[in-house]
């Protein structure tokens, strides 16, 4: 196995730049307490924050759309370690990002990431890179807490960098460029301590997970079962509670002749969001001889969704090896924090 330093979380979210004064007053003492001996494994968490449309729109050959809700405690990763982020005096609302193919709804994670910036009167209020997280009623989205100067109309730019990761299919010759889109937002204290909040002392800590969010106006963030991923299913396996899915394919309009692809698509248990920044290698042999030993790239395919992949210039029947190593780096919301932070091995 092609072994590589894996140098966690670099360039994955900028530095904050707030300014002003005279904050709206947060929600922090709506956030019931931890729960106690949390499973290294997706859990029930304590409570479920609703969230209220800002609005959608274009930015370049994207699609982006804008929520909010209440300032929320979450959790960065570096390597294999968390860092809880906490509630400040200063937060007035948590604001998410989605980003999206108009064409396919395909949700699109971009490591080189996305900006959000907040104006009043001219002012810049905020300007920063949320960070890449997930949680498990919205699945992938970019996130963070934000300070605001009191409640009115507030204007909010969000920029989307162009994709490097690997695209295939009808995705080959798309997301290239940045793109940027601009809207308005009338902020109020009445508004937001209005969206729904929801406690569950019952089943929090409980080995399951809150149902997906369904958003009229942003598609879900959910990779396909295993088995409709295109290409022949080798299986699937656990990893530290994440689930590994391999997929061979042999026929694919973007390979040449005698080539094969290997596709892996990591995603939660319960609800298959997609778990990008992950480091991966793989090891392809056929007939007890190594066709493929090096790391897997990051890729996006319309009917594979986002995975880690790799072309093999061999066909042939596989026995696959892959090695995580390193997590995935995106941030979580609660009752993800303690799961998929683990290295392992698989094979398939």
């Amino acid at each position: 196995m092609n072994r590589r330093r894996f140098l966690a979380g670099a360039g994955l979210a900028g530095a904050s730049i707030l300014a002003g004064c005279g904050s709206v007053e947060n929600q922090s003492t709506r956030s019931p307490p931890l729960v106690e001996d949390r499973p290294d494994a997706t859990y029930y968490p304590t409570h479920r924050e609703g969230m209220e449309m800002i609005g959608v729109g274009d930015a370049g050959d994207y699609k982006v759309g804008l929520t909010y809700s209440y300032p929320h405690r979450f959790w960065t990763v570096t390597g294999t370690d968390t860092e809880q982020v906490t509630i400040r005096d200063a937060d007035s609302l948590h604001l998410m990002a989605s980003v999206w193919d108009p064409e396919t709804g395909t949700i699109l994670p971009i490591e080189s990431g996305v900006s959000i910036s907040i104006d009043a009167d001219g002012e810049t209020v905020a300007d920063k890179q949320p960070w890449p997280m997930v949680s498990q009623n919205m699945g992938f989205h970019y996130g963070d807490n934000y300070g605001l100067d009191g409640e009115g109309v507030y204007e909010i730019t969000l920029r989307v960098d162009g994709m490097t990761e690997r695209r295939l299919g009808g995705f080959d010759d798309r997301f290239d460029g940045a793109g940027e889109w601009t809207t308005n937002f009338e902020f109020s204290r009445s508004a937001r301590d209005n969206i729904s909040f929801t406690e569950y002392p019952d089943k929090q800590g409980s080995r399951a997970a809150l149902d997906r969010m369904d958003m009229e106006m942003i598609p879900t963030s959910q990779v396909p079962a295993p088995e409709d991923l295109p290409g022949e299913l080798l299986g699937t396996a656990k990893g530290s509670d994440e689930v590994y899915a391999a997929t061979w394919l042999t026929d694919a309009a973007f390979l040449d002749s005698g080539q094969s692809y290997l596709a892996v698509s990591v995603r939660t248990p319960y609800n298959r969001a997609p778990l990008p920044m992950m480091s991966l290698d793989g090891r392809v042999e056929i007939d007890g001889e190594t066709a493929y030993d090096d790391s897997l790239s990051a890729a996006v395919h319309p009917d594979i969704g986002y995975h880690y992949g790799a072309v093999v210039e061999t066909t042939g029947d596989p026995a696959v090896t892959v090695e995580t190593i390193g997590p995935s780096q995106t941030s979580r919301h609660e009752g993800y924090e303690t799961a998929f932070l683990g290295t392992p091995t698989l094979s398939f």
